[in-house]
């Protein structure tokens, strides 16, 4: 198991932009000025960990991928995100919840503000994964693999209910996330990950290639 404690996250007006879901070279002048004014306490806000681990494959039937250990995941997307993997490298990271606590806190009064700490806390969400991301790339390239895509439960072609294959083999509370009854991750701003390792693995696209919110969507990962 892999734990990281400290990952450095250095936010920027554009990365808060694309966090509303605004193009920052079609943005209102009004906005790069909230984004900025709120780029200081955004960053001091947040506090990204994450940790992840890697489980054996033990085969494939169906739309099933079976674990070692006899856990599995099921689902289009899991067996397409999967598919040819000798291993399987399960991941969580967070921000924590002081940034999603200020804008929630914010809202009444100042709308605005709150809005662009949503977008701070997506923007800084996403660069935390990609750190997680790439330490895990980093593993399966030690052992001369390569990775496959990474997805996640919860998007369109795999139940979120299969979070609980992660969070059963995840010390969760290590980086404080914990799941609730419904399959959603506190603190809101976490995201899990799951990636396919062995030696023919390659990133072909991301799983948000084969999502119909793909064009829309803030949370785009673009691999």
């Amino acid at each position: 198991m892999f734990i990281l404690n400290s990952i450095p996250i250095t936010l920027d007006v554009k990365a808060i932009l694309r966090g509303q879901g605004v193009q920052p070279d079609k943005a209102d002048p009004k906005l790069f000025a909230d984004a900025a004014a709120i780029l200081e306490e955004a960053q001091e806000l947040v506090s990204p960990r994450a940790l992840f681990s890697v489980f054996k494959v033990r085969d494939y039937h169906h739309q099933i991928v079976e674990l070692e250990d006899g856990g599995f995941f099921e689902g289009k997307l899991a067996v397409r995100t999967l598919a040819g993997s000798r291993e399987v490298a399960l991941g969580i990271c967070t921000i924590g919840s002081a940034i999603d606590n200020r804008s929630e806190e914010l809202f009444r009064r100042d709308p605005v503000k709150a809005m662009a700490l949503a977008g701070a806390a997506i923007a800084a969400l996403r660069s935390a994964s990609e750190a997680m991301l790439q330490e895990i790339r980093d593993f399966a390239s030690e052992k001369g693999w390569g990775s496959g895509m990474r997805a996640q439960p919860g998007q369109e072609g795999w139940p979120i209910e299969q979070q609980k294959v992660i969070f059963d083999r995840l010390p969760a509370e290590k980086i404080e996330i914990k799941l609730t009854e419904s399959s959603l991750m506190i603190p809101k701003s976490s995201v899990s990950s799951v990636v396919g390792l062995g030696p023919d693995m390659h990133p072909e696209g991301v799983a948000c290639d084969f999502c119909s919110k793909r064009k829309n969507c803030p949370w785009r990962i673009e691999d």
